[in-house]
């Protein structure tokens, strides 16, 4: 049996990786309630990526995806939690205030799935975003749900979480990363 890396397993799955000009462009916003249509049809196939990917990896510490992901310079994510939570839709969004606070945790992307990186992110963050009828939604996010929101707003801004490390910090080979199947800890 031949080993897939992971980061070409989510090629197959329909993953733009890392290196492609797509994912180092902002996204485009959406008008609201105009392109609702555009919306929905996007974040429907943000879905169906999530589901497909889900299916040949767990993700213990929630995960998410971006339009830029599969291929759509559009302003739209989508984040599942970990656990049972609800999924969270992200439309135009935009990061309007951050705690001061800090933690540093290993965060991996589908656009480079075979490294692991230690990133520094606000504990907590105020996001604006979009709803399809055209109002502007705020909603505060904490710990491993703002880290995933914030991982996927960085996407949308054409970044990826490299961009986000602390100088002289490189990733690891997935190889060496030890907390796969664990969410993320809290003091």
């Amino acid at each position: 049996m031949i080993d897939v890396q992971p980061s070409q397993q989510m090629r197959d799955l329909g993953v733009v990786q890392h290196g492609v000009g797509i994912l180092a462009e902002p996204a485009r916003t959406f008008t609201l309630p105009a392109e609702r249509d555009e919306a929905e049809r996007i974040t429907d196939e943000l879905f169906a990526a999530m589901e497909r990917i889900g299916q040949v990896h767990p993700f213990a510490k929630g995960m998410g995806i971006a339009a830029p992901q599969i291929g759509i310079g559009r302003a739209a994510a989508v984040v599942q939690p970990p656990g049972d939570a609800p999924a969270v839709t992200l439309l135009n969004p935009r990061i309007i205030d951050r705690s001061a606070e800090l933690d540093e945790q290993y965060e991996g992307c589908l656009s480079f799935f075979d490294v692991r990186g230690l990133v520094p992110r606000p504990l907590k963050i105020t996001v604006e975003t979009t709803a399809l009828t055209g109002e502007t939604v705020t909603t505060v996010y904490e710990r491993g749900l703002a880290r995933l929101i914030h991982h996927e707003i960085d996407h949308l801004d054409g970044l990826v979480y490299t961009a986000q490390m602390r100088a002289g910090v490189a990733p690891i080979p997935v190889e060496e990363y030890r907390q796969t199947g664990r969410a993320w800890a809290y003091e």
